[in-house]
């Protein structure tokens, strides 16, 4: 992907208030041409509240939003003439063919060719099902099929809301490959902003995240840099775990985590593990593998909110 570092899609101080309820308060969020960006946090956090203050959907409490230079409220039409999106799951007539429905967004704004529909379909992978009821599409071919939608017009900016929502393991597979196609199709030229609890996903395919909690942005950046370009943890798969951890305790001072049953975790804090395995190995445990690793997006998220709650 290219990145030119031009700044997309801009918040500042966006805040939005139901009644007594605070839904988001002093987001900040900044996308910059290239990115895939991921808006991150558990449900409930306040992330499709933002995107529908993002889109221009709902007026905000205070702040504002600003995409390519535009302000979504005071220049709606331009600020939002470049953006596709998919906000709460897509919906369609479910008796009309994938390639009707399509045809018939596209008028509303504006018409598109039935070369484009046909391309569309083909980069979102139901280039064949084009032709089909959508009432017979699975899960995934829906939420496939409501991205090709966001596309139709060649959007600069791709924003998806929990694209992955209610899928299965293949079906998630299917949209992060997608995802990552879309983003490497140069000549689409588009910048993906992308919503999720869902933290493995993200750290597969978002180059940049943002991490939001109870309403307020508390941080954003590089996933390399919020993570550590090199390991920091290592991991040990180990029988006899309960006499490992005495050993480990008793040689070097380690006191790891038993993550699950045979596994465990220590923080790696430049060690060199071969004598950790060989003494290991001395006193007659086995040790099916030792290796250092990077922290994962969800340990990050825990370590910076305190839980994990809906979020995975």
């Amino acid at each position: 992907m290219v990145m030119t570092g031009e700044v997309v899609l801009e918040t500042q101080g966006l805040a939005k208030r139901f009644g007594d309820l605070q839904a988001v308060q002093d987001l900040n969020l900044q996308i910059r041409q290239g990115d895939v960006y991921g808006f991150l946090g558990p449900n409930g956090a306040g992330k499709t509240t933002s995107i529908r203050m993002i889109l221009g959907l709902i007026s905000p409490s205070a702040g504002a939003t600003r995409i390519f230079g535009h302000d979504i409220r005071r220049q709606f039409r331009q600020a939002i003439r470049q953006v596709g999106a998919m906000v709460e799951g897509p919906a369609f007539y479910p008796y009309l063919t994938g390639r009707q429905n399509l045809k018939i967004y596209g008028r509303l704004s504006g018409g598109v060719s039935d070369f484009r529909i046909q391309e569309v379909l083909e980069m979102v992978g139901l280039g064949h099902w084009g032709e089909a009821k959508v009432k017979g599409y699975s899960q995934g071919m829906r939420q496939r099929l409501g991205i090709a939608q966001a596309l139709l017009h060649r959007p600069k900016l791709l924003i998806l809301d929990e694209p992955t929502n209610g899928l299965d393991p293949q079906g998630m597979r299917e949209i992060r490959g997608l995802i990552r196609r879309v983003s490497q199709q140069q000549q689409e030229g588009t910048t993906i902003f992308l919503s999720s609890h869902l933290l493995g996903e993200m750290e597969m395919v978002c180059n940049r995240i943002g991490v939001m909690h109870q309403g307020v942005t508390l941080v954003q950046g590089k996933v390399d840099e919020l993570l550590g370009h090199a390991a920091d943890m290592a991991s040990i798969h180990v029988d006899q775990t309960d006499r490992a951890k005495t050993l480990l305790k008793e040689k070097f001072g380690i006191e790891p985590q038993l993550i699950k049953p045979g596994w465990l975790e220590f923080p790696l804090q430049d060690r060199d593990l071969f004598p950790v395995n060989r003494e290991l190995v001395a006193a007659g445990l086995s040790v099916h593998s030792i290796a250092p690793r990077r922290r994962t997006l969800e340990e990050y998220f825990v370590n910076l909110t305190g839980e994990s709650k809906d979020v995975r």
